[in-house]
């Protein structure tokens, strides 16, 4: 990849949101207009726009190209089969209301096959053509993206690698993000995913995704927190201006109406020498995020993990939060400190990136899912609590730790592969069958 900058040798721009501005050849920016008769060096200039155009200003996303072809340059489209990664909910399927856990996806099989191929949809709601909802997949893949592409038409994607590192290649430029960081790649913008780790011998790498058909993730307001908390913006990074000069085909797989394409290309799509917007991937490093707690009594709400959230058309009522549990102090006085057991509105998908969630230390491990849907209780199991409530509370840290959850207003339908999985934890209710009745008159 060709990559530099004006001001300095720099990887990242930081920011999230921001009106970015990137060259990889100095002057390769047109200046005083976005559109000119000819660009500079002859490049053609390109919009791509993340939001209508007549969205309000603070909430419109949308970037100009200048790359050396048109994304128009290309062979026809023929139908390419994927036949895990599914889109929206599946509504045939009868789901019980209850708890479903998966152990960590198992790697077998996965060294042939790359992130597209070895993507796999757990469990979704919503629509994409509706433009509501998100899909929550797992991927688990050994190869390299090398002379092929991928585009999403269906939502952005929030990549969370759980194990080994990925090099996403953008049209924008590089991101390189490890377990611990997270990644957002916006909708409808070509990218492919090397994995420097599965080709060191390290074996197989394995992820979660959140495949968000609604509105952009943004970050959530703060409210009485104030003006400092939660995810910074300046800690998220997006990549300056990069290309590829290697000649060659490449072939571009597009996921369009919950369909897969797949179609020819005679010239690199990463051939973008300058940008200007404020519609860019990004990376987050989780451990940049300032936590939020109670110092005195009582375990506040999750909500106040939130990363990003794409908002819905009700207010507070998210389309999807991207909450984390990151290390952090417990300090709380006469208070249960794991979260407690509960029923809620939102349904919750979670997922464990390392270490030991303190509500499951046993049946829960990394690289595994759990899926408790809109008012299925759930909470500690037998142990935690045993644990919790005969506590010395003194403080302690909660360390070498990193859970998730994509949490939504709608339901979450399972797919027929996550239901017929070997990783399907069968006895997950079990975890709470000794709890008794410890009731003193």
């Amino acid at each position: 990849m060709t990559q530099a900058s004006p001001a300095s040798d720099r990887r990242y721009q930081s920011g999230f949101g921001n009106e970015y501005a990137s060259e990889a050849v100095p002057g390769a920016l047109p200046q005083g207009r976005n559109n000119p008769q000819r660009g500079p060096f002859d490049l053609y200039t390109e919009l791509i726009s993340g939001t209508a155009f007549t969205a309000p200003r603070h909430e419109n996303r949308r970037t100009w190209l200048y790359r050396r072809q048109p994304s128009v340059v290309s062979g026809r489209y023929q139908p390419y089969a994927q036949a895990h990664w599914t889109t929206g909910a599946d509504r045939e399927i009868a789901l019980p209301p209850e708890p479903l856990r998966w152990h960590p996806q198992p790697l077998d099989g996965a060294v042939e096959l790359d992130f597209v191929d070895g993507m796999h949809t757990i469990a979704a709601n919503g629509d994409a053509e509706s433009q509501v909802g998100i899909g929550s997949l797992m991927y688990t893949a050994g190869r390299s993206m090398t002379r092929r592409a991928f585009v999403n038409a269906d939502g952005e994607m929030l990549l969370v690698p759980q194990q080994g590192r990925l090099l996403i290649t953008t049209e924008l430029g590089v991101l390189d993000v490890k377990p611990g960081e997270i990644a957002v790649l916006p909708r409808g913008m070509a990218f492919k995913v090397a994995l420097p780790d599965s080709e060191a011998g390290a074996g197989p790498s394995r992820g979660y995704v959140c495949e968000n058909y609604g509105a952009h993730f943004r970050l959530p307001e703060l409210g009485p927190i104030g003006s400092n908390g939660l995810a910074n913006a300046r800690d998220f990074q997006a990549p300056v201006a990069a290309f590829e000069s290697e000649e060659g085909d490449y072939d571009i797989v597009k996921k369009f109406g919950g369909r897969f394409w797949r179609a020819p290309m005679k010239h690199t799509p990463f051939n973008v020498v300058a940008w200007h917007g404020n519609l860019s991937p990004v990376k987050y490093d989780t451990a940049h995020f300032m936590v939020i707690g109670s110092i005195s009594f009582d375990h506040p709400d999750p909500s106040i993990f939130t990363v990003l959230t794409s908002p819905s058309d009700t207010p507070g009522t998210a389309n999807c939060d991207f909450v984390i549990f990151p290390p952090r102090w417990m300090v709380m006085e006469n208070t249960f400190r794991p979260p407690w057991f509960h029923r809620n509105l939102m349904s919750e998908f979670m997922g464990l990136v390392l270490g030991e969630y303190d509500a499951k230390p046993g049946g829960f491990k990394p690289g595994g899912a759990s899926l408790h849907n809109c008012m299925v209780p759930h909470g500690p199991d037998e142990e935690a609590f045993d644990k919790a409530t005969h506590a010395d509370l003194k403080p302690h840290k909660l360390d070498n730790t990193l859970a998730f959850m994509f949490e939504s207003r709608y339901r979450f339908i399972p797919t027929k592969f996550a239901l017929q999985s070997p990783a399907l934890d069968t006895d997950y209710a079990d975890c709470w069958a000794g709890l008794k009745d410890q009731f003193k008159a």
